[in-house]
């Protein structure tokens, strides 16, 4: 499903025009990416945890090369899903 399926989806469930389906799904994005920047975990009941997550710096290897390289520490968005979802997929 792509963000325009989406936006339709929550349009015609949600009773709302096209537009405002948009912006709201926008600002629920950049809602969770801002506490995500932030540090904080954003938790919707029976969907799933957003977190960040570090990651240590390593070593690796170029695939073309095969030199070694390092890779720096870096963060990264995480996302478990909740119960609920789980179940309801099976």
């Amino acid at each position: 499903m792509t963000k325009t399926e989406l936006v339709d989806k929550i349009s015609s469930q949600a009773g709302i025009s096209k537009a405002d389906a948009g912006r709201a799904l926008d600002a629920t994005i950049d809602s969770i990416k801002g506490a995500l920047k932030k540090g904080q975990k954003v938790t919707l009941v029976g969907f799933g945890t957003f977190y960040v997550n570090k990651r240590k710096s390593r070593k690796g290897r170029n695939p073309r090369t095969g030199e070694e390289i390092k890779i720096p520490a870096m963060k990264v968005p995480k996302f478990t899903a909740g119960k609920m979802l789980k179940d309801s997929i099976k």
